[in-house]
């Protein structure tokens, strides 16, 4: 967190959310990643709080575009295996650019936040539809509460934040008149 803090990528106020939930905190990854040692710092963090015989297992990582193409390939470079990332093509998180997963090559899955968790599903989706083995998966911050679930497939985020979230009908700060911005990968800048 005191990397997010000192980068100032630790908002408060009314946020819409990818998940489209509502928030009154807002994790911006992007100005903490755009500092490399900050990146390389927490992606090996990440990975060595996977357990020693699960990430000797990891030969690839993969990440959903655009948030965590810098953390997979942060993480590929702490294991020593090779980075790919996904890409939405006609709505669906697909493996473009010739990128190529071996029949049960294992896989780990990253994300650089995750609330619901249903970028990581998609990613891990298309991992599986390639060919790929998803042995695990891995956030920055899971912000979920808990609520995540990647199908049976382990998850291990370097920090959990609890942060209220809300739907949009029960949203306490729509009720009092305010509007949400929307500052990540599919909103605002």
């Amino acid at each position: 967190m005191a990397l997010y803090k000192e980068d100032g990528a630790l908002l408060h106020g009314h946020f819409l959310l990818s998940s489209g939930l509502h928030s009154d905190t807002y994790l911006q990854s992007a100005r903490v990643l755009q500092y490399p040692g900050h990146a390389a710092r927490l992606c090996a963090a990440m990975v060595a709080g996977i357990p020693d015989d699960l990430r000797r297992r990891i030969s690839c990582v993969v990440g959903p575009a655009m948030g965590a193409v810098l953390v997979s390939y942060e993480c590929g470079r702490a294991l020593g295996v090779r980075s790919l990332f996904t890409e939405r093509e006609a709505g669906q998180m697909v493996l473009r650019r010739g990128f190529v997963l071996a029949p049960g090559e294992g896989v780990l899955v990253v994300e650089d936040i995750t609330t619901t968790g249903g970028s990581t599903r998609e990613c891990m989706a298309a991992v599986t539809a390639a060919g790929g083995q998803v042995l695990a998966a891995s956030a920055i911050i899971d912000r979920s509460s808990g609520f995540s679930d990647f199908d049976g497939a382990p998850f291990f985020p370097l920090l959990k934040l609890p942060v209220l979230t809300w739907e949009a009908a029960a949203c306490p700060l729509c009720a009092a008149g305010g509007t949400p911005v929307k500052p990540g990968s599919r909103g605002l800048s």
